[in-house]
């Protein structure tokens, strides 16, 4: 159970005290800001794969965690926000790839807030779905959502999300 505990937490990051869902979502966001610095062809690889981690782990562990503490999403289950965040990102850097900086701050906030406003249908295919499916498909619908309005906006406003870049000169 400690392995099935330390995987659904993002390595004990849905066990801290305050908004656990928040700082789960937050290793796709800075590593986004980081490679779109450093190696910016990376990021889809790299969001893709937290998006297949946070899926594999909630299909996997998730069902055990579930069961273990009698409660349908337990605080500390946080690998399918996790996942959601990230295919909010996947969609940024592919479809909007030389946006870096504010696009990682729209990402995320959108993100955030579509998980938690949960628009239709992520309710209903929550209770639709078994335990490893059921908490992970509302995430990746409005991680789906965030993403497609983060394009939108990105591309009616690219003033705003123009690329960034670090200058010591």
């Amino acid at each position: 159970m400690i392995k099935e505990d330390i995987l659904t937490s993002v390595l004990g990051l849905g066990k801290l005290p305050l908004a656990p869902r928040i700082w789960a979502v937050l290793p796709p966001v800075v590593l986004y800001q980081v490679l779109g610095y450093l190696w910016p062809a990376a990021i889809p690889f790299v969001m893709a794969g937290f998006l297949l981690a946070g899926t594999w782990i909630c299909m996997a562990y998730a069902p055990a965690v579930i069961g273990a503490s009698g409660i349908k999403e337990p605080k500390a289950l946080v690998a399918d926000a996790l996942a959601g965040q990230a295919l909010t990102m996947l969609i940024i850097a592919v479809f909007a790839p030389p946006n870096i900086c504010n696009s990682m701050a729209l990402g995320f906030v959108l993100f955030l807030f579509f998980d938690f406003v949960r628009p239709w249908p992520c309710k209903r295919l929550q209770r639709t779905f078994s335990a490893g499916l059921g908490v992970l498909v509302d995430d990746l619908m409005a991680g789906l959502y965030a993403g497609i309005i983060a394009y939108v906006l990105i591309r009616m406003f690219p003033i705003y999300f123009g690329t960034c870049r670090l200058s010591l000169f």
